[in-house]
């Protein structure tokens, strides 16, 4: 089974699983593609992270996020009091995600994958150059962001329709993307890097003004990395450690554990994690870095005295004076399982919609804008060093249960992302709501996110006003959004069961859909 935000790139990672490839190929199957058909989403101009688990195996993580240019210091910035948002000062940061891509089919050669690159990226090669619809998403986000991205060197020429946002149901192509592919097929992932294609990527950047050059890519390489972990009632939970705030995500549910909440969807349910993403929030943000920066393990963060400390500073019945500047973002999150029981929680992204809007025009790749979060003060806790890896929103999740399931979960949505897990998690695991019943239900968000420049806790309209009214009057700053709103991001999951079976749930505020073999 794989669950995706876009139909199209969930059908090609179905297809693959029903050749008999594996979670892994199947996986890069759909994140091709979705790369493709999904571009104010993702690109494979920019970063992600893997989880990958086997049956009886500790599971194993990838990081595939890219640093800081060599060049990238406060010299190069000189005159701006911060790095730009858009353009080529924006590119500042090596993609990542093609690197990663090439890690985890090491991954899949031992566990016996045999499908060529030219299978896997099929689909994404096909959309890229026969042309896909144009989805709401697509076309109401290029709209928005017209006028600050026309402008940035090939967008127009590439992104839009005759200079115009492209319109919902159009046909939209990117032939110059499916070349990219192609090449990529014939000569192997690591041509994005220190191939033909590393060597026009890096020279367009650097001529277009980016401190990214060929050198940058050449030397960059994925890592395998340790997952931190956290041990609950119901069984272990795995995510990514720093530069991610996957900590954060572990930390909410070990403090939502620990307040003992009886049941879902109340005031005391929707409160408890909102007070608990308070507290881990207040810690990722002293603490969470690039680990080369960092002054503290992470797995210190996650053990028992803290989060014992963290929960005995939650109130009940009172809202912790908030507002936090909080970043916003857009990702996609992915998942897979496989025949064999071998899961795969994916997460790619490009950071802000459309990421820094550069286009590099031999290849039609998107690039990330990841590196907009370091600061210009040397004193900054994120301060921009070369080399130095940006602190990222994504994390990818998984579970093993006691009861023998299996599960993969994740969304996009910045901030969003550890706030959206906890709700999927307990909703499902602790109180036994069907996945797809876990995902659907009304969700909320506290701060900055894909879409949303405030603070506030928003809730979507579905909840009880009375359950609304009482988290104002507990402090809760609300403000309420549309029923199924996509600020509250693009969520996915699947469990598998001890006896095989497999349950997964598709978000309706998505494109996309669950498919299974």
């Amino acid at each position: 089974m794989v669950v995706a935000p876009h139909y199209l790139a969930s059908q090609a990672g179905r297809d693959i699983l029903h050749e008999g490839g594996n979670a892994i190929e199947a996986m890069i199957a759909a994140a091709s593609t979705i790369a493709t058909v999904y571009p104010h989403m993702n690109s494979i101009g920019g970063d992600g992270f893997w989880l990958i688990a086997e049956p009886g195996k500790a599971p194993v993580a990838i990081e595939a996020c890219g640093p800081a240019a060599q060049l990238a210091d406060a010299d190069f910035y000189a005159g701006h009091e911060r790095i730009p948002t858009r353009g080529p000062l924006a590119a500042l940061t090596t993609a990542g995600t093609v690197g990663g891509w090439e890690m985890a089919l090491m991954q899949s050669l031992r566990w016996g994958g045999t499908l060529p690159l030219s299978r896997l990226f099929e689909a994404a090669i096909a959309h890229a150059r026969q042309g896909v619809s144009v989805t709401r998403g697509q076309a109401a986000l290029t709209t928005a962001k017209l006028d600050e991205l026309a402008a940035v060197p090939g967008f127009a020429d590439h992104l839009l329709d005759n200079g115009r946002a492209p319109s919902q149901g159009n046909t939209f192509r990117q032939p110059t993307l499916a070349s990219t592919f192609e090449r990529l097929a014939r000569a192997g992932l690591g041509d994005f890097y220190r191939g033909e294609l590393g060597t026009a990527m890096g020279e367009e950047l650097a001529r277009l003004g980016s401190p990214l050059c060929r050198a940058d890519l050449a030397s960059y390489a994925p890592q395998a990395v340790t997952p931190l972990s956290l041990t609950l009632k119901q069984g272990q939970v795995w995510n990514l450690p720093p530069p991610t705030q996957g900590v954060s995500s572990l930390m909410i549910l070990g403090l939502f554990e620990r307040l003992e909440i009886a049941e879902a969807e109340g005031f005391d349910y929707v409160h408890a994690l909102v007070e608990s993403t308070k507290q881990a929030f207040l810690l990722r943000d002293r603490h969470v870095s690039d680990p080369c920066w960092m002054s503290v393990d992470a797995r210190t963060l996650l053990a028992d005295d803290t989060l014992d400390r963290m929960a005995a500073r939650i109130d009940p019945a009172r809202a912790l004076a908030w507002p936090h500047e909080g970043e916003p973002g857009d990702t996609i999150w992915m998942g897979c399982i496989d025949g064999e029981g071998r899961a795969v929680s994916f997460i790619q992204s490009t950071y802000w919609e459309f990421g820094s809007g550069v286009v590099l025009p031999s290849t039609g790749v998107l690039w990330q804008n990841r590196g907009i979060g370091f600061s210009l003060d040397p004193r900054a806790r994120q301060a921009l060093a070369p080399g130095r890896k940006p602190f990222h929103t994504l994390n990818p999740a998984l579970a093993r249960l006691n009861d023998g399931r299996t599960m993969v979960y994740g969304t996009m949505g910045g901030e969003g992302q550890p706030q959206t897990q906890s709700a999927v998690f307990t909703r499902h695991v602790l109180y036994g709501q069907p996945l797809q019943q876990a995902i659907d239900a009304p969700r909320w968000l506290l701060g900055r996110t894909w879409g949303e420049g405030t603070t506030s806790l928003k809730l979507e309209s579905r909840f009880d006003p009375t359950l609304i009214t009482a988290l104002r009057q507990a402090g809760h700053q609300v403000d309420v959004l549309g029923a199924y709103s996509d600020t509250m991001g693009h969520a996915g999951g699947i469990s598998r069961h001890a006896d095989g079976t497999l349950e997964g749930g598709a978000d309706p505020r998505s494109d996309g859909s669950v498919e299974s073999d």
